[in-house]
């Protein structure tokens, strides 16, 4: 009998948690375009395969709205023989597009409000955004 190949991914997501949530009403619904601003953050605890992978995403709708949402996913990397440049993929890109769905639902939730535009956010190229950040330590 031949043994199944596993399916699962070798990246873990431990624990998620929204470290701030803010929302400030600056004025009535205009036509103003929303400017958004994301910065990813990526730490590993020394000595193991434990990541911090933070998404911070600033909006600004100006003369109607700001808000700021911190969000933290606690990755592990579970398997054996997995090349460094892998892991390195694996934390920076998949960490990162597995955060976003949870990102996505709190901006809509956030502008869904009376008087408002319902904000669903775009596809992020995460490749381009990560381009020139180095994974902290």
């Amino acid at each position: 009998m031949q043994k199944k190949e596993s399916i699962q991914s070798v990246l873990k997501l431990n624990k998620l948690v929204f470290e701030k949530i803010e929302f400030n009403r600056l004025g009535f619904q205009n036509e103003n375009e929303l400017e958004l601003e994301m910065k990813p953050n990526i730490f590993q605890r020394k000595g193991t395969e434990i990541y911090r992978v933070t998404l911070t995403l600033n909006g600004l709708k100006p003369e109607e709205y700001s808000f700021a949402i911190s969000l933290t996913g606690f990755f592990s990397i579970e398997g054996e023989n997995i090349t460094q440049e892998l892991k390195n993929d694996l934390i920076s890109k998949n960490s990162i597009a597995i955060l976003m769905p949870y990102l996505r639902s709190e901006v809509s939730l956030l502008t869904a409000q009376p008087g408002m535009e319902c904000v669903v956010l775009p596809a992020f190229n995460v490749n381009k955004m990560l381009e020139g950040k180095l994974m902290g330590e």
